[in-house]
């Protein structure tokens, strides 16, 4: 949670609040300065929580835990139809009970499964891209992209050295971090938090839902390729005032 709110400050929203639960906030105040904290225990403290009209962009998922608490607090988020990303254990947390997460998802919310959370939530998609290519044309993964983001009616950003981002119209594009891009030290641990809190931070600024999608994952992979070897997580937000510089913003 910390990283990727990290990352949505960086990125440019004004206001960032971590909710988290009571017994975490001391430790997460001693390590937060511009962020606020809110303690946030269930889904009831979080819709108390989201009261607040300044808060118009929602991210769930990073650090939170599967079961249903997080699925109850998904729908939650869900329910005040402000721009939404789930990562992680907000799609997890849906694996054996699919149909209730995509009844509950509207056009604002951008989902960002890696390979595993992709295949639990969308395993028919999954199949066909798994399924061995023995006549033409083969299933790619933009396809596969394409048909979950028409399953689950929002944008999908589909994780990977080649992450495809499609929207519900079927419009799809790919972020490669290949050949001359490549930057294989940003598959480190928490760096799919920073990118969620990036693309939280452009839906805070009014991107919709798939531009903010391509242009986190854009940045992303330049703030890797930026740092260079030896990166880790954190290093990311701090990376993009650079990136930023570099590109006259």
């Amino acid at each position: 949670k910390l990283m990727a709110a990290r990352g949505a400050l960086r990125i440019g929203a004004g206001l960032v609040t971590v909710g988290c639960p009571s017994a975490a906030l001391a430790e997460n105040a001693a390590r937060l300065d511009a962020i606020m904290l809110r303690p946030v225990e269930d889904s009831d403290a979080l819709a108390d929580v989201l009261k607040d009209v300044r808060l118009n962009a929602i991210l769930i998922g990073p650090g939170h835990g599967g079961g249903a608490t997080t699925s109850e607090m998904v729908l939650t988020a869900l329910e005040a139809r402000r721009p939404t990303v789930l990562d992680a254990d907000a799609l997890t947390a849906f694996a054996g009970d699919r149909e209730l997460l995509f009844e509950a998802l509207h056009e604002d919310c951008v989902l960002t499964p890696h390979a595993g959370e992709f295949a639990r939530l969308f395993p028919e998609a999954h199949a066909m891209l798994s399924e061995p290519a023995t006549r033409g044309p083969a299933h790619s993964k933009v396809d596969t992209a394409r048909s979950a983001a028409r399953r689950a009616g929002c944008t999908v950003l589909y994780k990977g050295a080649d992450t495809v981002i499609a929207d519900q119209t079927g419009v799809a594009s790919v972020n490669a971090a290949q050949d001359e891009r490549a930057a294989p030290w940003l598959a480190t641990a928490g760096a799919g938090d920073v990118l969620a809190g990036f693309i939280t931070g452009l839906l805070a600024r009014g991107f919709p839902p798939k531009k903010a999608a391509e242009t986190a994952a854009w940045l992303h992979v330049e703030c890797a390729r930026r740092f260079g070897p030896g990166l880790i997580a954190e290093d990311l937000p701090e990376e993009l005032p650079a990136v930023f510089r570099d590109l006259g913003v």
